[in-house]
């Protein structure tokens, strides 16, 4: 038998409620949420209604999809397997995208009040 080496995955329970916080933060948690979690992974309406509750975690091709779909779902899962410093890498172009349109806001402000700078 091997050794462990401290890493532990979290429990069903824990990994259900992770994955449905970070849906419900991306989605809500509407009837239109559990439309757009059918449609992303090919589910059945229970299903994405139970991946919504946090009953149960999605596996496998359904799991796959919803990464493909969600950066939210895929910051929680590498949080869950504590690979924190790829989280940093994977949300770094969102992070960058968001600064740029904060910063296009900014400038339309600064050009509609008469091109007052702040220095």
């Amino acid at each position: 038998m091997l050794p462990k080496k401290g890493k532990t995955f979290p429990t069903r329970q824990d990994y259900a409620s992770g994955l449905a916080v970070a849906l419900q933060g991306e989605l809500g948690s509407t009837h239109q949420a559990v439309k757009t979690l059918m449609r992303w992974t090919n589910a059945n309406e229970r299903t994405a209604k139970n991946w919504l509750r946090g009953t149960c975690g999605p596996r496998g091709e359904h799991l796959a999809r919803l990464i493909q779909h969600s950066d939210a779902v895929l910051a929680s899962f590498l949080e869950m397997s504590q690979r924190n410093s790829v989280v940093m890498f994977a949300t770094l172009p969102s992070l960058r995208l968001d600064l740029i349109r904060a910063v296009d806001a900014i400038d339309c402000c600064l050009s509609m009040s008469g091109g007052a700078e702040l220095k």
